[in-house]
C-alpha cells in the first residue's frame, strides 16, 4: 500500500488510487445523517491562498467515499498540497468538516 493517513494528512504516491471514507461527525462523535440534496466536495490547492483549485471531487452522501483516481494526480508535481472537505446542506448552509488537510504526493518510479 502506498497510502498513509494520519489525522487529516494523507500521503500517497502520485498517480495511485485513493479511496477513503470521509464521514462528517458532530463534536460528540456521532455521525451526520445526510438529508436529500446535501452535497459534499473535496477541493485541493498547492497553498490555501492560491486562487486556482487543482483538484475537485464530489463525494457521495450515500457512502462518503472520496475516490481520487490515478489521472487526478498523475500530472501534478511531487510535494505538499492543502485540501478541505465541505458539506453543503440542502438549505444552503455550509459546514467545512475538514478545513486544513494536507495531501502529500510522493515520488514514483515510472
Amino acid at each position: 500500500m502506498s497510502i498513509k493517513i494520519e489525522g487529516t494528512t494523507i500521503t500517497m504516491t502520485r498517480g495511485d488510487t485513493l479511496k477513503v471514507y470521509t464521514i462528517p461527525q458532530y463534536e460528540d462523535g456521532s455521525e451526520y445523517e445526510p438529508e436529500a440534496n446535501d452535497t459534499i466536495r473535496f477541493a485541493m490547492k498547492r497553498r490555501f491562498e492560491d486562487t486556482k483549485t487543482l483538484l475537485t471531487k464530489n463525494i457521495s452522501t450515500d457512502d462518503f467515499l472520496l475516490h481520487i483516481e490515478p489521472n487526478d494526480t498523475k500530472e501534478l508535481k511531487f510535494g505538499h498540497y492543502v485540501y478541505d472537505i465541505q458539506l453543503t446542506h440542502a438549505n444552503g448552509d455550509v459546514d467545512t468538516y475538514i478545513d486544513k488537510g494536507v495531501l502529500i504526493l510522493s515520488e514514483e518510479v515510472d
